[in-house]
């Protein structure tokens, strides 16, 4: 018969808590005074600590840390007195005590020792010394005044020369503390020295004391005996015990030191020393061991190739420490590069350890192979990779270890270990890495060092991308510090011509990009070029895609520097020179000169064309670059000076092409200026005269005496004769006098004598001292070169009739415009100052808080005469010094530079577009036409802007601002032609499908047709228009294309199917991916139920019918076979949950738990019980009255 037994929940779940309720309860009645026998008593849970053994009276006292006495601590501060007889004394001036030098010797030792030291006479006239401090500083301190207040003696005591190290100490410690101890020096002879005599030298008690010291050292090392015995290598482990202990219980038992060589010492002599008995003990106990170990002692060797020793050893000695741990005594010894194991030992334990290893041998060789390949060792680190990249791969990949020999080794064997299979792969990977070395190939590249860091980049980003481009092939670049271009490439051999020819495209392109040219633009316009706030150089930057250097403002260089590409340099170049050409009168001609002369005309480093270009006012003239063969020169300027540089160049080249010569003489450079003469009028003179070029040196030639003469060989001679005249005549130092009215001294001593300097740079260094102050003498006397003082002479005559016939006039102009005038920095102002040679002075500005002038009243007593109403204000008028007729010429220059202010006519409502995003419009306007427009206030509804700036500037500006309008206009018309609108109705429901997933395809139409699309808001009446605003004609297009849409959405049809809820999320997918697919695949779009719907089952497919009926058997399928793994999953999860409420029903069959419980605790014995926690008499609060209550627990304390 037979019976089947069915698992239910509710037996499971019996089972899984062990017993059955009744059960249960029987086995608990049944096992309570068990589990009592089984308590802890309390003693054991609590040990008393240990008694103190009896007293002799009787009387037992315990013992703890809490009642034994603590010993008291002793101060590290100590007090020693020290005694200097009389007799022995360094100072013995009884009156001088306290001070002299005995009282600096003790402070000195004190600073040097750290101790305090007091002294006192005695009455025998000894002197005693109280020292306090630590130990070692008292003992410092002594030694010191031993040594320099007490009369040093000296002695020597003799003992065995062998004995003097045990004097002397491990690392001289013992001589020291010696030394420290008896106050003394004590002298040893050295080691090759072969006296045998110490000498010892301080005071007489310290000798006596050193003396007794030494000859106690050396008579107990005369007790001492030293023994060495030859006992064979393999014993010595077991004399000396594991950690040493049997040696160390030897040395204990003996007092003997004995000295056994370590293992990697090969001796075999033991050493023994100590007294004579000890040491014939340990010898007698050493040769007992080495005996008896000699009977009982195996010497055996296992066969295992070498290669297989780290294996048998293991991780970390792994494998061995666990036959080590099982047979102590026996040593195991590998020996690298043999093929066998020894083992030393008991013979019973090394046959069994034989027989371990053999067997883990056996294993090894049956699993594990090797394998050696040859490989150059120039590849070797290419194998092993960067950070062993490559090596640690094979190594993972192939479960194999792969030795690869050190660089210092030079062996090209490397070899493999590990697993058959996978040291037959890693060797096959190996060898293909090895040989795919030999094919690459190193290629040298020659780049320019200074385009090493841009193909770098910032951080190495840029050579980054060309690694990634090209991983198989490595770029190595020289250090910046060689200065080399060569860039070494290698790899593959196509990888690195692919690499090679990619670089030499990116460096082309470099080179392409750093042609430079360079622009000259007069000073003055270099701020226009800039623009304000660097718009106008950015934009050209920007748009010509150059880079564009200026020079400093303080700089007297006019190049402005352009690198880029050639045809970009070029177009940002004639942009600049665009700029100054609008600025200025500038003219442009081209000269046609033969290249060949260009060269002799430019001259040595530009001093040639240099000297044309400031004798004819600053213009520019550029030749072509050399070896181009062109033979046009350009030159720029203002035209009368380009027309007579042109002259000077085609006469020059005429010259040159004739016969030309030249000649240099010196002249020092204080007379360079007056050879020069005022405006270049002596040396236009000589040349005029003698038809010869005389080039003077610039400020930034070294030799700064050179004049070079340029011209037939006939001119150069009278040019040359002239000016050799001229100089030697200024070398010939006169002196002269002239008379000048003491009223005008100021004028040339004013600012430091500025004048009196300018004179001297013009005039060759001439100099003019005036009479002193308050002297009224007329006499000024010149020094100098004679043409020199006459010269300056004669200009200081000029000086003085000008100020004779110096005028002040006043010019009224409106304050508020002299800011104006001045321009920026004062440059308008001073430009006058120097073209008229006139004096300006600007008055005081008006201050708006002073107080209004009282017109008929009284101050002071006096009546004020009433002011003229149309008397001109002190803050309007500028005063002008100098001639009549100058002082007219710069009123008529300041009254120009009075900014005019006129209307032009604006229609209001263009007024917003003009001014511009936070009035950018505006400003580029006042910029670009340097006046200020005044646009007026909304609130005044007026179509007038006032345009104010200088009368030449205003006409341009007016026809910008008209044309400007112009645009705006244009720009109106377009904008309502673009306010078109129209509106599509279009049911609500299809409006997502038409915006689209995150507004794409709504995005795709406004894009499309350039219209803007607006759907209803939410609360709009309309939900179902929506608008259109654009062009006429794209408003209708971009309403077909919704209507279109429209009309799909239409076709398609919704169908509602029941898919189990639990397998929704399998179906949705992480993050939406799976139904996105479904989506993309069907054409269709699915709608799953929001949590909390009336029916979690339900999904929408929307599309259209024949694709929807394809979605829905595919989501049917899905449903099916995701439902199986369901029911699977829920099946396995009913076993593995407990059944609800089966956890409490047996806690509670298990009880209260009743904490932790003893036997026979003290509380147990008098009726007491343990103290209740939750009792406030047991426990009470803080600041609670407690009565007191007796508890073998002792009285309470609080």
């Amino acid at each position: 018969m037979s019976s089947v037994a069915v698992l239910t929940q509710e037996s499971f779940n019996e089972h899984r808590s062990g017993l059955l309720p009744e059960q249960a309860a029987a086995v608990a009645g049944t096992s309570t005074g068990e589990e009592e026998d089984a308590l802890p008593t309390y003693k054991d849970a609590f040990p008393p600590l240990p008694e103190k053994a009896a007293s002799p009276e009787g009387t037992q006292e315990t013992v703890n840390a809490w009642t034994s006495k603590i010993r008291p601590l002793k101060s590290s501060i100590i007090t020693q007195v020290f005694h200097v007889p009389l007799e022995e004394r360094k100072y013995k001036d009884i009156n001088q005590f306290g001070e002299g030098d005995q009282a600096k010797v003790c402070v000195d030792i004190m600073h040097k020792t750290g101790a305090h030291l007091e002294l006192s006479l005695a009455k025998d006239q000894g002197l005693s010394i109280m020292v306090s401090g630590k130990l070692d500083a008292v003992m410092k301190a002594r030694k010191e005044i031993v040594s320099r207040l007490q009369t040093q003696a000296s002695a020597t005591v003799a003992i065995p020369k062998e004995h003097h190290r045990f004097v002397i100490g491990k690392n001289g410690e013992k001589l020291q503390e010696l030394e420290l101890k008896t106050a003394t020096k004590i002298q040893i002879p050295r080691p090759d020295d072969p006296s045998n005599q110490i000498k010892i030298s301080g005071t007489k008690e310290g000798l006596e004391k050193a003396k007794h010291e030494i000859l106690l050292i050396s008579a107990e090392q005369d007790k001492r005996a030293v023994e060495r015995v030859n006992i064979d290598k393999v014993y010595h482990p077991f004399i000396t015990g594991a950690y040493n202990k049997v040696v160390g219980e030897m040395m204990q038992e003996t007092g003997a030191r004995i000295n056994v060589p370590p293992p990697s010492v090969n001796k075999t002599e033991i050493v023994i020393t100590g007294e004579k008995e000890q040491v014939a003990l340990a010898v007698a106990m050493i040769k007992k061991v080495s005996e008896e170990k000699a009977n009982s002692y195996t010497v055996s060797s296992v066969s295992a190739p070498s290669w297989l020793h780290r294996f048998i050893i293991g991780k970390k000695g792994q494998n061995l420490a666990k036959i080590t741990q099982q047979m102590p005594k026996v040593h195991i010894e590998f020996t690298e590069g043999e093929d066998k194991i020894t083992l030393e030992g008991p013979t019973k334990d090394v046959q069994m350890v034989q027989t371990q290893i053999e067997a883990i041998v056996t294993d090894l060789v049956s699993r594990m192979d090797y394998a050696e390949i040859s490989v150059d060792p120039k590849f070797h680190r290419h194998l092993i990779g960067k950070g062993g990249v490559n090596i640690n791969r094979i190594k993972e990949l192939h479960k194999v270890t792969v030795r690869i020999p050190p660089d210092n080794e030079k062996s090209n064997l490397i070899r493999i270990e590990g697993d058959p299979q996978g040291v037959q792969e890693a060797k096959k990977e190996l060898l293909e890495l090895a040989s795919r070395m030999e094919n690459e190939r190193t290629k040298d590249l020659i780049i320019e060092q200074r385009f090493h860091r841009a193909i770098i980049g910032q951080k190495g980003e840029k050579i980054k991308e060309v690694r990634d481009k090209f991983p198989e092939v490595i770029i190595n670049f020289p250090d910046p510090a060689q200065k080399s271009d060569i860039v070494q490439l290698r790899g593959p051999r196509t990888e690195v011509e692919k690499c090679a020819k990619f670089m030499q495209k990116i460096v082309a392109e470099m080179v392409e990009n750093s042609f430079s040219v360079s622009v000259p633009i007069f000073k003055q316009f270099h701020r226009n070029i800039i623009g304000k706030g660097g718009s106008n150089i950015k934009k050209i930057r920007e748009e010509t895609n150059t880079k564009i250097d200026l020079p400093a403002e303080n700089s007297n260089s006019e190049m402005i520097v352009i690198t880029g590409k050639k045809a970009n340099c070029e177009v940002a170049r004639n942009r600049i020179l665009a700029i100054q050409k609008e600025l200025a009168n500038i003219t442009e001609i081209e000269v046609s000169i033969p290249s060949k002369l260009h060269n002799s005309l430019i001259g040595s480093k530009g001093r040639f064309v240099r000297s044309i270009m400031e004798e004819c006012g600053g213009v520019h003239i550029h030749f072509p670059t050399e070896g181009s063969g062109i033979d046009k020169v350009t030159i720029r300027g203002p035209l009368e000076e380009v027309e007579k540089a042109k002259q000077q160049l085609l006469a020059l080249a005429e010259e040159k092409q004739t016969k030309s010569h030249t000649a240099e003489l010196r002249a020092k450079p204080e007379y360079h200026k007056f050879l020069i003469g005022k405006g270049g009028g002596n040396i236009r003179k000589v040349r005029d005269s003698t038809g010869a070029r005389i080039i003077f040196p610039t400020s930034e030639d070294k030799d700064q005496e050179l004049i070079t003469v340029i011209g037939t060989e006939e001119a150069v001679r009278e040019a040359q004769k002239e000016l050799e005249e001229l100089i030697k005549s200024l070398d010939n130092v006169v002196e002269d006098t002239m008379i000048v009215d003491p009223k005008h001294h100021r004028y040339f001593v004013a600012r430091r004598g500025q004048v009196l300097r300018d004179l001297a740079d013009e005039y060759g260094g001439v100099m003019v001292s005036f009479p002193r102050t308050g002297s009224q003498s007329e006499k000024v006397t010149l020094k100098g070169a004679k043409e020199c003082v006459e010269a300056a002479k004669k200009r200081m005559q000029e000086i003085v009739e000008d100020l004779e016939a110096q005028v002040t006039i006043e010019c009224v102009i409106s304050q508020k415009f002299h800011r104006s005038i001045m321009g920026p920095k004062g440059s308008r102002i001073q430009q006058i100052t120097r073209d008229h040679n006139v004096q300006i002075k600007f008055p005081e500005r008006e201050d708006p808080q002073e107080a209004p002038i009282q017109e008929n009243g009284e101050a002071n007593g006096e009546v004020k005469e009433p002011v003229d109403p149309n008397a001109p204000k002190k803050c309007d008028v500028i005063v002008i010094s100098g001639r009549k007729e100058r002082c007219e010429a710069a009123v008529e220059a300041l009254k120009a530079l009075v900014p005019v202010t006129i209307e032009v006519e604006v229609p209001f409502e263009l007024h917003r577009y003009i001014i511009g995003q936070k009035g950018s419009g505006i400003r580029k306007m006042m910029d670009e036409f340097e006046v200020n427009i005044q646009v007026p206030a909304p609130d005044q509804q007026s179509d007038k802007i006032a345009i104010t700036g200088l009368a030449n500037h205003l006409d341009r500006a007016k026809e910008g601002l008209l044309e400007r309008v112009k645009e705006l206009q244009v720009e109106q018309e377009d904008r309502a032609l673009r306010s078109f609108k129209l509106t599509i109705t279009v049911d609500p429901k299809y409006h997502p499908k038409i915006i689209g997933r995150k507004g794409a395809i709504i995005t795709n139409i406004r894009t499309e047709h350039d219209v803007n699309i607006q759907f209803p808001e939410k609360n709009d009446e309309n939900q179902d228009q929506i608008t259109i605003t654009g062009y006429e004609h794209k408003a209708i297009a971009a309403r077909d294309a919704i209507q279109a849409i429209v009309d799909e959405l239409e076709e398609m049809i919704s169908e509602d199917i029941t898919l189990d809820s639990r397998v929704h999320a399998r179906i949705i997918g992480a993050r939406g991916k799976g139904i996105r697919k479904i989506m993309d695949e069907f054409k269709v779009d699915l709608r799953f139920p929001q949590s909390g719907a009336a029916d979690p089952n339900l999904v929408t497919v929307t599309g259209r019918p024949e694709l929807v009926d394809e979605a829905i058997d595919h989501l049917l399928n899905l449903e099916e076979e995701y439902m199986a793994d369901v029911v699977e999953n829920e099946a396995k999860m009913a076993y593995m949950r407990p059944h609800g409420g089966s956890a409490a029903a047996m806690d509670e069959h298990r009880g209260p738990s009743k904490g932790f419980v003893v036997r026979e605790a003290p509380w147990t014995t008098a009726n007491e019980k343990a103290p209740d926690m939750s009792s406030s008499e047991d426990f009470p609060s803080f600041g609670a009255p407690v009565a007191t209550k007796a508890s073998p627990w002792g009285p309470k304390r609080f």
